[in-house]
C-alpha cells in the first residue's frame, strides 16, 4: 500500500498538477521500501519455519526495526518532496498510533522522539543549508523552508501532536489490554467452576440415577412379577410412581450423557454407513408416529455413503429429533425426511407440520433445559435437554444445527450439517452447507 500511494501521488503531481520533484529519487526510494519488506518477510519466515514459537523480545524487536526503517523512509520521501512545505509530514501521526497500540508506552515515546529528531534534524540541515532542498515548484510559492518562526512553530506543533497522540493512544491500550487481562482471568474461573461443576452433576446424577434404577426395579416386580394382587388404587398409585420414575430416569440419563459429553469434549469417531443408521432411526420414529397417525416420508440421496463420526450419537440425534417431530405433530399430521449429499458435508433435514416454533425461540431451543412455550402446552412433562444434546453431538462433529419454521404451511423443519471426512472434534464450528 505504501508503495502503490508513493508511486501514484508522484505520477499524478508531476504529470497532472505539474509539480517539480525528483521523481527518479523518489522511485528509489519506493524500490528500497520494497526490498526491506520482502526481506523481513523472508525473516519472520525463516523464523517460524517448522511451526517454530518466536519469543515476545524477537517480535519487539522485529516491529521496532520495521518502524525505524518506516520513520527513515518518510524521512527521505519528505526530504525529495518539499521538506517542511509537504504537508504529508502529518503521516507521522499514523506511526504514532501504531506503535502506541503495538508497542509499550515507553517504546512508544521513544519512536515519537526518533520520528522528531529524523524530521527536525532533516528541516534543519535545509535551513541551514548543508543538505538541498527540493522546492515544490507548482505547488508552493514561498519558500517556508527559509523561514525561522515558520519552522520552529511547525516543528513545535507536531511534536506536540506526537506526544498527545502516544500519550492517548497508549493510555487507551493499555485500558484495553487490562481489561482483556481481567476478561481472561474471569473467563479462565468460569470455566474452571463450569468444569467443577459439571463433575458435581457427574456424580450427583450418577448416584441419583442408582436410587431411581433401585426403585423403579421394586415397583417393577411389584405390578408384575409378585403373586399377590394389588387393589385397584394399589395398582394405581404404583403405576403412576412407576411412570414418574421413568420420566426421571430418562431425565437423569440425558443429563449424565450431555455432562460426559461437555467434560470430556471427546468422542470416537470412525467411518460408518450412515444411511444404514438413518433406516434405523426412521423405522423407531415410525412406531410411534403410526400410533398418532401421521404420515412419515422420506428422501435419502443415493450418493450418501459413507460418514466419518459417532454412529450412536448421530443415530440417537437423528431419533430424537424425529421423536421431536412426533411428539408435537396433531394426529393425521406428516413428517418428511430429507438426507442430501452436499460434496463435502451431509445435510439432514426434519420438516413437519406440527406446533411450530414460537417467534424470537428458534435459538433458545437448543439451550440447556429450555423448553418452548407452546411445547410445555402440549406436553408438561419434558427435560428440556434432548435438542441441547442434539446440538453438542453436531458440534461435536464440526458442523452447525438450525431450525426454522415452514413458509409453505405449519410446522417446523430442523436441520443439521457434519463434514463428511472432518476427523477433528471441532466445538462450535461454523461448518455451512451450500445453497
Amino acid at each position: 500500500m505504501a508503495v502503490f500511494g508513493l508511486v501514484a501521488a508522484t505520477v499524478f503531481a508531476s504529470t497532472f498538477l505539474k509539480v517539480s520533484l525528483p521523481v527518479r529519487k523518489l522511485y528509489i526510494v519506493a524500490g528500497a521500501v520494497v526490498v526491506y519488506n520482502f526481506l523481513l518477510f523472508d525473516l519472520i519466515r525463516y523464523m517460524t519455519w517448522g511451526s517454530r514459537q518466536v519469543s515476545p523480545k524477537a517480535i519487539s524487536h522485529i516491529i521496532g526495526f520495521q518502524v525505524a526503517a518506516d520513520l527513515v523512509i518518510l524521512t527521505a520521501i519528505l526530504h525529495f518532496s518539499g521538506g517542511i512545505e509537504n504537508p504529508f509530514f502529518l503521516y507521522f501521526v499514523f506511526h504514532m498510533v501504531l506503535t502506541g497500540v503495538m508497542l509499550p508506552r515507553g517504546e512508544s515515546y521513544v519512536v515519537a522522539t526518533l520520528a522528531m529528531l529524523l524530521f527536525g534534524g532533516m528541516v534543519w540541515l535545509e535551513y541551514k543549508g548543508i543538505v538541498a532542498h527540493y522546492t515544490l515548484t507548482g505547488f508552493v510559492r514561498h519558500s517556508h523552508y527559509q523561514d525561522g518562526l515558520y519552522v520552529l512553530g511547525t516543528l513545535f506543533i507536531l511534536a506536540s501532536t506526537l506526544y498527545l497522540v502516544t500519550y492517548m493512544t497508549t493510555s487507551i491500550s493499555d485500558q484495553l489490554r487490562k481489561q482483556q487481562e481481567e476478561y481472561e482471568r474471569a473467563n479462565a474461573q468460569l470455566q474452571m467452576k463450569d468444569h467443577l461443576k459439571n463433575e458435581y452433576v457427574l456424580r450427583l446424577t450418577h448416584d441419583i440415577r442408582g436410587h431411581l434404577a433401585a426403585i423403579e426395579t421394586c415397583l417393577d416386580a411389584s405390578l408384575n412379577h409378585l403373586g399377590e394382587p394389588l387393589s385397584d388404587g394399589h395398582r394405581d398409585l404404583s403405576e403412576r410412581a412407576y411412570r414418574r420414575a421413568g420420566k426421571c430416569m430418562a431425565f437423569v440419563d440425558a443429563l449424565l450423557k450431555l455432562t460426559r459429553m461437555k467434560l470430556t469434549g471427546r468422542i470416537d469417531m470412525h467411518s460408518f454407513p450412515l444411511k444404514n443408521v438413518v433406516i434405523d432411526s426412521l423405522a423407531a420414529a415410525e412406531e410411534r408416529a403410526n400410533e398418532k397417525h401421521i404420515q412419515v416420508s422420506y428422501d435419502i440421496a443415493d450418493s450418501i455413503d459413507e460418514l466419518y463420526g459417532e454412529p450412536v450419537l448421530i443415530g440417537e440425534t437423528i431419533t430424537n429429533l424425529l421423536f421431536n417431530s412426533v411428539r408435537y405433530t396433531p394426529e393425521g399430521g406428516s413428517i418428511r425426511l430429507v438426507v442430501r449429499d452436499q460434496g463435502d458435508g451431509i445435510l439432514v433435514e426434519i420438516a413437519d407440520t406440527g406446533i411450530g416454533i414460537p417467534p424470537g425461540e428458534e435459538e433458545k431451543i437448543f439451550e440447556e433445559f429450555h423448553r418452548a412455550s407452546n411445547a410445555r402446552e402440549v406436553e408438561s412433562h419434558g427435560t428440556g435437554l434432548g435438542l441441547s444434546i442434539a446440538s453438542q453431538v453436531v458440534q461435536r462433529h464440526g458442523g452447525r444445527i438450525w431450525a426454522r419454521n415452514n413458509t409453505d404451511g405449519p410446522g417446523s423443519t430442523f436441520s443439521f450439517y457434519i463434514p463428511r471426512g472432518s476427523g477433528g472434534n471441532t466445538v462450535g464450528a461454523n461448518s455451512s452447507p451450500k445453497a
